[in-house]
């Protein structure tokens, strides 16, 4: 098969394009000729070495966490599927590689794709509206009428949890440069703070939760925006012991993770909230039970630019850069 793939850690040029073997299907697995496949943050996290105590991966690796295609192959054990079934998927944290024009994955981490979507709009949501779905229903268990601050409501994980969140009766708040406002208050967010001009926490208060994808300071700073008994949730720094416990990470790893999740642990505490580091899970039945919304149109794919396959160095370049509105696509074939 065709693939982008890391032998070693390290920045945009350890990414090579090549031929690898195709992988191995289990009893239980499913293979997907991928049409599209989306770049998440985790992507260029990945390459760059900073999972390797979380995800301890062999290399060569191909990179890539979600994608949509068609399925061209199951195991003697598979009984949701068969050969020729459209589907997207956020593939397992430890089979990742949806970078490729084949890839293999858990029959319970594959959804049905929306008949409405087309394979790069399918591409562009499985890890996110996962994300999403579990941060808002799970993570902060938030139930309508109550109120949510989202940070970088442009972005690609925060323009679909804008979207779920109205779509749940909640309140929202996002924040955003200045650009994007009026995109930002287009996806259903009440209230934009434009995040340069003004300092968010001084404007927002007594939120329910906060959703943090942007990092320390701007997650310890979100614990102002919160009331007690509220819960600040990162996808982005501050892991902590109950994530290392979760992935089943070496215990005598797990001074590091709480030396990491020290300071929001801390800044929680003094003021009543709770905090969550969130690693979101690969689940297809949850991911199919969204299509209703994506049929419908409740919920829009929002893609910023899609990319030949052959090009998906500049992809990752113009995603990691962050001026992206929504996610950006690698498209391998044609719908």
């Amino acid at each position: 098969m065709e693939a982008f793939y890391i032998r070693k850690y390290g920045g945009p040029a350890v990414l090579e394009h090549g031929r690898l073997p195709t992988p191995a299907l289990g009893p239980r697995d499913v293979r997907i000729r991928v049409h599209a496949a989306s770049v998440n943050p985790l992507d260029w996290r990945i390459r760059e070495g900073q999972l390797k105590v979380l995800l301890p991966y062999r290399f060569p690796l191909v990179l890539g966490n979600d994608c949509s295609g068609v399925l061209i192959e199951v195991g003697q054990e598979v009984s949701r599927f068969r050969a020729g079934d459209l589907v997207y998927t956020r593939v397992e944290k430890d089979r990742i590689g949806t970078f490729s024009t084949e890839v293999v994955a858990d029959e319970t981490t594959v959804a049905r794709k929306p008949d409405a979507l087309s394979h790069v709009e399918a591409a562009s949501l499985p890890l996110v509206l996962l994300t999403a779905a579990q941060f808002l229903t799970e993570a902060a268990a938030l139930k309508p009428g109550q109120s949510v601050l989202i940070h970088a409501g442009a972005g690609a994980v925060g323009s679909v949890a804008i979207q779920l969140a109205k779509h749940l009766g909640l309140r929202v708040v996002s924040t955003a440069s200045s650009g994007n406002i009026k995109f930002v208050k287009g996806l259903g967010a009440d209230t934009v703070i434009d995040r340069k001009a003004q300092r968010f926490e001084r404007e927002v208060r007594n939120m329910d939760a906060v959703l943090d994808s942007v990092g320390m300071s701007n997650l310890l700073r979100s614990f102002q925006c919160v009331k007690p008994g509220g819960t600040v949730v990162s996808i982005a720094d501050g892991p902590d012991v109950s994530l290392a416990r979760a992935l089943n990470v070496n215990r005598l790893l797990w001074p590091v993770f709480w030396a990491m999740g020290a300071r929001p642990h801390a800044a929680a505490g003094r003021v009543g909230a709770q905090y969550r580091y969130w690693f979101m899970r690969a689940d297809g039945p949850q991911l199919e039970s969204l299509n209703p919304m994506l049929e419908s149109g409740v919920v829009r794919p929002l893609v910023d630019s899609v990319f030949p396959f052959d090009q998906a160095r500049q992809a990752i370049a113009r995603a990691e850069e962050g001026k992206a509105r929504g996610k950006v696509v690698i498209q391998m074939r044609d719908d």
